[in-house]
């Protein structure tokens, strides 16, 4: 016997809502509902749901957790590891991103503690053309 949506999210972690836009995205099957009665998914919906969560967490948007899930059906290991070597790739170049923001930031912010002048040194930073 299956479980309800409700049951669903509670044992995958997930809101209801998120099952059902997954649902509509087409990463997670809808099962068929009996005339006189409610949904009933199967356990393994459960394992999905933890799937395509994990794989959000590592910063694969839904698009790529759709591929993910055909690659793993197709057991297509090395076309997986090229999608998250492209992934790899991508987050290294946001981290140096993110580094130099910290990096001019930071400068900026010094400036600042260190006073001395009637201008605001992040203010006159952010007008420069």
């Amino acid at each position: 016997m299956g479980m309800s949506i409700g049951k669903l999210a509670e044992a995958a972690g997930v809101n209801i809502e998120t099952i059902r836009y997954y649902q509509r995205r087409g990463l997670l099957d809808e099962p068929p509902k009996p005339l006189a009665g409610y949904r009933y998914y199967l356990p393994e919906q459960v394992k999905r749901l933890r799937f395509i969560k994990r794989a959000q967490a590592l910063g694969f948007t839904l698009d790529e957790v759709g591929a993910l899930l055909t690659l793993d059906a197709a057991c297509a290991c090395s076309e997986t590891r090229a999608l998250a070597v492209r992934k790899l790739a991508m987050i290294e170049k946001k981290m140096a991103n993110l580094a130099a923001m910290q990096q001019v930031l930071g400068e900026l912010v010094h400036q600042c503690d260190a006073g001395g002048g009637a201008d605001c040194p992040i203010i006159d930073a952010l007008n420069r053309e």
